[in-house]
């Protein structure tokens, strides 16, 4: 009989990160009732290959995964390529363009390779649901579409909006969301992880569940995580994106251009760490015993060593620090001569005189004008001396001697003139 950790050791790590869980106490049960049987969950998460690469953000769902792994149960990894044929209509206000069968394959073969560098390969049962859904007759799929209406299908908030607004929605869309839901009929699922865009999609499975006279699987959403802009949701279309593929001195990079504020969700959402962890972890940066730059760099070493190694991480660690920090690389950073005294560029504040910022840029020559700053600071397009910087105001001490600046991909190193 297998031996799991206690109720209290499961839900510390479940919970960590989770947006929503329905229903909490149902997911309690199944928890005890595994414990007392010895029996593992059963844990699935849905992907469609829909394209070649992953990024950060979609590997949340798979950390969660392993963190059931972790913890002595059954995790599925399920390669949606019957319902990547449909394309999975949540957040689209358009129909996707169906993928091929031969591009759905290959991607799903590169999905296999990245996922492995999280998932335990041994532990994890991977699953296509062409396995049933190609199987299913006409009959059988009658007898699923009729256990829902049309206005079921409307509620969903895409198909609601879309509907409102005169948009197609073509009807094979609306199969989308059964096709996922008898997934996990077929799999048995105990637990379905998802994003919170996937709610409805994730509600469809307890409703097949029940109609096959199953256990109502319990639902564990997770937060959208945001890109580097620490606004927009992570996606490589929008730029913001970290592929899990990407260099590791390239990935470390990225990681130390997110604001602090971001930085927690991304301990939260990216890393193994306990609730309990991080808490700690902040109340330390709170009480000045860390300094939120190393807890960066703790968190991107993390990161990095995941999707590389140990050893790339710490050249990459390296590299970071002589680029951004180290006085002898500055020489290689074009000088720019900014007198303190310039016109416009200090503002009087309750703590002193502070530099703005946007008049800074555009006396370096990164930006042709204060406005052209202000915008590209609202962007979080702007880093100084390697952290990402969007406020208006910073005072002479935090630049520091040699400030180096950055907007988009050119940087430039200041010396004050007085």
């Amino acid at each position: 009989m297998s031996t799991f950790p206690s109720l209290e050791d499961q839900l510390d790590l479940i919970t960590k990160g989770a947006a929503e869980i329905v229903p909490l106490e149902a997911l309690k049960e199944r928890i005890t009732q595994s414990i007392a049987s010895g029996r593992p969950m059963r844990i699935k998460a849905g992907f469609d290959p829909t394209a070649p690469d992953l990024h950060l953000g979609h590997t949340v769902l798979i950390r969660k995964l392993k963190h059931f792994q972790d913890l002595g149960h059954t995790v599925i990894f399920l390669i949606g390529d019957s319902t990547a044929l449909i394309g999975d209509p949540t957040g689209r206000n358009v129909t996707r363009k169906p993928l091929t069968p031969e591009q759905i394959a290959a991607n799903a073969e590169t999905y296999k390779e990245q996922v492995f560098k999280i998932l335990d390969p041994v532990k994890t049962e991977v699953r296509y649901n062409s396995e049933w859904l190609d199987k299913l007759s006409y009959y059988d799929m009658v007898k699923l579409l009729g256990q829902f209406t049309v206005s079921q299908m409307l509620e969903r908030e895409d198909f609601h909006k879309r509907f409102n607004e005169e948009q197609p929605i073509s009807l094979h869309e609306m199969i989308y969301p059964i096709a996922q839901g008898y997934d996990s009929v077929a799999l048995s699922a105990d637990v379905e992880l998802g994003g919170t865009d996937q709610k409805f999609n994730l509600m469809r499975g307890r409703d097949l569940q029940r109609h096959f006279g199953q256990p109502q699987q319990i639902i564990l959403m997770t937060p959208i995580l945001e890109g580097l802009d620490g606004v927009q949701k992570m996606s490589k279309s929008l730029g913001n994106a970290i592929g899990i593929h990407e260099p590791a001195a390239e990935m470390y990079g990225k990681l130390m251009s997110i604001s602090d504020e971001l930085m927690w969700k991304y301990w939260t959402l990216l890393t193994d760490l306990r609730g309990s962890e991080i808490a700690a972890m902040q109340e330390d940066v709170a009480g000045g015993r860390l300094h939120p730059m190393q807890a960066k760099k703790n968190l991107a070493h993390a990161i990095t060593t995941d999707f590389h190694s140990q050893a790339e991480a710490d050249a990459a660690a390296e590299g970071w620090a002589t680029q951004f920090q180290q006085k002898g690389v500055a020489t290689h950073v074009p000088v720019v001569h900014i007198p303190l005294n310039a016109e416009g560029l200090m503002a009087a504040t309750d703590d002193g005189a502070a530099l703005k910022v946007a008049k800074l840029l555009h006396l370096a020559g990164l930006a042709a004008s204060a406005g052209e700053a202000t915008r590209k600071l609202t962007e979080n397009a702007v880093s100084v001396n390697g952290e990402k910087f969007n406020g208006k105001l910073l005072s002479r001490n935090a630049l520091g001697e040699s400030p180096i600046l950055r907007l988009g991909k050119r940087s430039v190193r200041v010396e004050w003139v007085e």
